[in-house]
């Protein structure tokens, strides 16, 4: 072999040998900067208010997945089977937001629950969006609640989706007493990189009767290899829940459960070639016993999806899917649960909407 073929084969080599060695020390700081808050971490309630809600009196929750305010109609996630891993741009994401604030704001929900919502991500150019939010809606007593806090994915390569903190939020226009952070079950293996924490938000509002309402913020686990994580999940929160309607209080959930909430998505909106099957039915089983049920946000007569596929700009014929929705206990009376039909206009979600009211007792 000549001189020059030696030194093209041996600087080849180093490059290849650097570049393993960058791959692996890539993924031990993906491993060792990993890490999960506590479960039953107290929360803080911003914006306090002595207001208690009263029985036989009806209330409405509206529950919103915001899509970390990237998602408007023509955005398409890397991770869905679309191109983009960031807002298309910092003013776009703002007034995206803006308009998300001013849709919240029009509808006067007495509780609202928001999910992937960013504190600090390169996604969202670092804009602080659970401050935007929080400060629109000032009139509300507001709980924060961290999902996770990821470390850097230099993927896609071209434009890496970076390092995100993500959350929940809380509204409420009545008075909040204390609210706390349980950590839910996730994937350990590679996949926990990807699935990230997961966790649901608790905020007790007392009665007037001497009661509580309890509610709880949640979006479930979407990215998982594991079939059982989902269910695990669904165990948890349902115990957790049964167990406060036990002690006599009213418990309400909503939120992002990546799962058919109706059951039968594909059918009710004529998907049943998509060839998706991602969002599986709730079993019902799991609510046994437990003196809670799930409600679905379903108007039979023009039923509208909670959530469209992100592979792409949206579009007619598009994979849709209800995830979004509520599970309350029995002393809860479900006046009507619907869907919002915002057209997908700020988020890969449409926002879902419960009126209730608390049965006396």
């Amino acid at each position: 072999m000549k001189n020059g073929a030696k030194k093209a084969l041996r600087a080849l080599v180093c490059l290849l040998a650097a570049l393993l060695l960058a791959l692996a020390g890539y993924i031990a700081y993906l491993f060792l900067s990993y890490s999960r808050l506590p479960d039953l971490l107290p929360l803080t309630v911003e914006n306090g208010d002595s207001a208690a809600p009263r029985t036989e009196t009806k209330y409405s929750l509206l529950s919103f997945n915001v899509g970390f305010g990237a998602y408007e109609p023509d955005f398409g996630f890397f991770m869905d089977g679309g191109t983009e891993s960031r807002a298309f741009s910092r003013e776009r994401l703002e007034k995206n937001l803006a308009n998300i604030a001013a849709f919240l704001q029009n509808e006067k929900a007495d509780f609202l629950f928001l999910q992937e919502v960013d504190e600090d991500g390169t996604r969202t150019y670092h804009v602080n969006e659970r401050e935007v939010l929080t400060n629109a809606l000032d009139d509300y007593a507001a709980v924060w609640a961290q999902n996770w806090d990821s470390a850097y994915l230099f993927y896609p390569f071209t434009q890496p989706h970076g390092k995100n903190r993500a959350g929940m939020l809380t509204f409420s226009r009545f008075g909040v007493s204390s609210a706390l952070r349980r950590s839910l079950p996730v994937e350990t293996g590679f996949m926990k990189l990807l699935d990230l924490d997961r966790c649901y938000s608790v905020s007790r509002v007392p009665l007037e009767n001497g009661s509580e309402l309890v509610l709880y913020n949640v979006h479930l686990s979407a990215y998982t290899s594991d079939g059982t994580i989902a269910g695990r999940q669904l165990e948890m929160l349902v115990a957790d829940m049964a167990a406060e309607y036990a002690k006599g209080n009213y418990a309400v959930c909503g939120g992002d459960f990546n799962k058919d909430v109706l059951g039968d998505s594909p059918e009710t909106f004529g998907m049943e070639d998509s060839g998706y099957n991602w969002a599986q039915p709730i079993p019902p089983e799991i609510f046994e016993g437990t003196g809670l049920s799930l409600v679905a946000p379903i108007d039979r007569e023009n039923p509208v999806p909670s959530c469209r596929n992100a592979d792409g700009e949206y579009y007619e014929g598009q994979y849709v899917v209800t995830v979004d929705g509520f599970i309350v206990s029995d002393n809860v009376n479900v006046l009507q649960s619907t869907v919002i039909d915002t057209g997908f206009a700020y988020s890969d979600h449409n926002p879902v909407r419960l009126t209730f009211s608390l049965a006396a007792q």
